[in-house]
């Protein structure tokens, strides 16, 4: 039997920042994806209740297997027999996959096992050729539309950080994105890049000991604490005329503008480094392929196609580049250190007694010359 509070939240990267060591994480994530699933893992939950199917079979999602990697156990409940927890609630679990509230049972759902997720994603594998020709077609029709990401400028607002001839690192937080932040801390402390967060990409560099320079997002999942040390807040503000984030930063009193722009909040953010004169514009942790796009609920990429072949003469995509080169040492490696010790040693011994009538002649000389 698994016991714990149950937290519960409708999105994911909202309730994380709520969640306690031993709570039971109850969540709303179909295709629960590999960064909700990470900051669950450290999160440390007990166990974690989906109301949505962790797998749906449209694609290779790789939330569940890192979950269970981990030792977190996790429960696929209906959403109708979930719907009534609260937070706060105690919860139960026991092995046959029931729900308890107060010794009351609330329903029954599936124990994700090994076996069952890799059954799942295989038959998403088989499902992904169809899923992949749907995701192609959104994205050549809305392309069409959105072309003007790439032919017209950005208006620019005014900037307290000046991009002009500098580099630029794109923080977001996407999968492995602290691997390749930690790769780059050499580059970081070199080249002293213009910083920018894009929404919780800030927390991330704060988290490495960094100051964001820019905050760029929705600002739903960015801390109290990282918008107020950003030198620029922007808001990323929709074709439609709306501005979800404008609401938080005026409840916090910080200034911040706001941006009009269609696509991903991460698309705003390069566009912002290309169009103020950034000379080179590194990303971390973006998403740039299928899977990521559709583990984020999105069934095209126009904007970011689009986006990255505007600025892709000056675009660096860091992600990956933990994995590029791991030093590991060699089976020679403490034979030449051996080797390289005994230089010194053999030196002396060869000398021998020449050594030492050189260093007592030395020694004579330096009493003539202080008169000793």
């Amino acid at each position: 039997m698994i016991r714990g509070t149950a937290r519960v939240g409708h999105r994911t990267k909202a309730l994380i920042a709520r969640l306690h060591p031993g709570d039971i994480a109850v969540i709303d994530h179909p295709d629960l994806d590999e960064v909700a699933a990470d900051s669950l893992r450290q999160a440390r939950v007990r166990a974690v209740v989906n109301l949505a199917p962790s797998i749906t079979g449209r694609y290779p999602n790789l939330g569940p297997s890192l979950l269970l990697a981990a030792g977190v156990p996790l429960l696929d409940l209906a959403r109708d027999a979930g719907y009534s927890l609260k937070d706060g609630d105690q919860l139960s679990l026991d092995e046959e996959g029931t729900v308890f509230r107060g010794g009351a049972a609330v329903g029954r759902g599936v124990w994700l096992t090994q076996q069952t997720v890799a059954a799942r994603l295989e038959q998403a594998r088989r499902n992904m050729p169809d899923e992949l020709a749907r995701f192609v077609d959104n994205t050549l029709e809305h392309a069409r539309r959105e072309k003007h990401l790439a032919v017209v400028p950005l208006p620019l607002p005014p900037l307290s950080v000046d991009l002009s001839g500098r580099h630029a690192l794109v923080v977001v937080r996407g999968s492995r994105y602290k691997a390749d932040l930690a790769a780059l801390d050499s580059y970081i402390h070199e080249m002293r890049p213009v910083l920018i967060g894009v929404d919780g990409g800030a927390d991330a560099l704060l988290e490495f000991g960094y100051q964001p320079d820019m905050i760029v997002g929705d600002m739903d999942s960015v801390s109290d604490a990282a918008l107020k040390q950003a030198r620029d807040v922007i808001v990323h503000g929709y074709p439609d005329g709306s501005a979800p984030g404008l609401a938080r930063t005026h409840a916090l009193k910080i200034p911040a503008q706001v941006v009009r722009a269609s696509g991903t909040s991460e698309d705003l953010a390069l566009l912002l480094a290309y169009e103020a004169g950034a000379e080179l514009i590194v990303a971390v942790g973006t998403h740039s392929n299928p899977i990521d796009f559709l583990e984020k609920g999105r069934p095209g990429m126009a904007s970011t196609f689009l986006v990255r072949l505007k600025v892709g003469s000056r675009l660096v995509d860091a992600r990956g580049v933990s994995q590029l080169y791991q030093g590991r040492p060699k089976p020679q490696y403490p034979l030449q250190i051996a080797l390289a010790a005994l230089v010194p040693a053999v030196i002396v011994v060869a000398l021998g007694s020449t050594l030492r009538e050189l260093v007592r002649l030395a020694w004579l000389q330096a009493r003539v010359w202080l008169g000793w």
